[in-house]
């Protein structure tokens, strides 16, 4: 156990030192643009922070679960992320900030860089294997070797293959195969996980209701990048976007696998879908008011600049309508659903009301038998009453 805790340990201190060197790089470079085609040094910055997370998750993991390969797959991938990462910085820098002061910058960006086809080779069993570290059973066993050979083909030809003009069509053609195969095994990959919720109970749903949850998020950034929000938002603020995304990711799935207040996820979802909902619903209003607004005073003054009178009156009205659309959107989230939960709610008012207005004891201990019974639901029931003076 205590050499698995220090392995666990030791990889991701490795990680996170290559992500310390690749931050050092950043910095010195931070003054001289990057060469062409490379990402900016902020947005690089940026990504570091979201692939922290992963060496740390999968330590965390390891070290309290070692029999359980899931948290070392998650070292790998953090692993193979920041080597991926420090290929980019090492490369940038050598190339514009101080060109020849870094050794074989051609050559050891190059097997750096094969940290990017590692990371995507264990992508697949990230999802095939959670949360219990086996498949989910043995029909899976094809795609997870299909997804390892796939992977295994992937590094090999990067290893192989550093120069474009090296590439012919023929290994072109495999690579591109290779890299299909790991996206069709990803795909394939999220479908177990919907198995497995369908046949799960107890604490394994309770994990993988966790996991969905940072799946929806995820999701939802990956239909933003397809919609084009990244070009509107700006490169900056969508990266920060993604690394944050990433940081939920890991915490939901720290959460899941460690079982750290794992039954809070039903809190959870409803905080998400309630806020998440009324953020839509005030951006659409808010828009939707400056537009109307500015509209109205255009054709009242015939003045068509950007009103500030606009932005007032929306800000207001954003204001005004915020407790009044999270009750209700609360209320319809609840009897959608948790119906249980709002039905139980309604039995407990109806009780309190006709406290106030009952008092017959007798058909008062009627009641709070028949709310306890419609609420909790027990197996029986009995009702206790202390005598005066007993």
């Amino acid at each position: 156990m205590n050499k698995s805790r220090r392995l666990a340990w030791s990889l991701c201190g490795a990680a996170l030192a290559v992500i310390s060197l690749a931050l050092v790089l950043i910095i010195l470079g931070w003054s001289t643009p990057p060469p062409q085609g490379y990402p900016p040094w902020r947005d690089q910055a940026v990504t570091l922070v979201g692939i922290v997370g992963a060496p740390i998750l999968g330590s965390l993991i390891a070290s309290r679960r070692p029999h359980n390969p899931y948290g070392w797959l998650w070292l790998g991938f953090g692993l193979g992320l920041a080597l991926q990462q420090l290929a980019a910085s090492y490369a940038a820098y050598a190339l514009v900030v101080e060109p020849g002061s870094l050794v074989a910058p051609r050559t050891v960006s190059h097997l750096l860089d094969l940290g990017g086809p590692v990371a995507l080779a264990f992508a697949p069993f990230l999802l095939l294997l959670f949360p219990t570290g086996r498949l989910p059973s043995g029909r899976w066993r094809l795609l997870a070797w299909v997804a390892a050979a796939s992977g295994a083909v992937v590094l090999a030809l990067n290893l192989l293959f550093d120069r474009p003009d090296q590439i012919g069509g023929t290994i072109t053609a495999v690579t591109v195969s290779a890299v299909s195969m790991i996206f069709a095994a990803v795909v394939l990959s999220a479908l177990s996980l919907v198995i497995r919720y369908r046949r799960a109970s107890g604490v394994e749903r309770q994990q993988l209701k966790w996991f969905a949850l940072a799946a929806v998020l995820a999701a939802s950034y990956i239909v933003g990048l397809l919609l084009g929000l990244d070009r509107l938002l700006g490169g900056a603020l969508w990266n920060l976007i993604d690394t944050t995304t990433n940081m939920v990711l890991y915490a939901a799935i720290g959460v899941a696998i460690l079982r750290h207040r794992l039954y809070d996820i039903d809190v959870v979802i409803n905080r998400t879908l309630v806020y998440g909902s009324l953020t839509v619903m005030l951006v659409l209003i808010y828009l939707g008011g400056v537009a109307t607004a500015q509209l109205v005073f255009r054709s009242l003054t015939g003045q068509g600049q950007q009103s500030q009178l606009a932005v007032v009156v929306s800000t207001l009205a954003i204001a005004a309508l915020f407790n009044p659309l999270r009750r209700r959107i609360q209320h319809f989230i609840d009897r959608r659903f948790y119906r249980k939960k709002y039905d139980a709610a309604k039995t407990l008012e109806a009780y309190a009301a006709r406290l106030r207005d009952e008092v017959d004891p007798d058909s008062l201990n009627e009641d709070l038998v028949s709310v306890v019974r419609e609420t909790v639901q027990p197996e029986f029931v009995s009702l206790w009453l202390r005598e005066k003076g007993g």
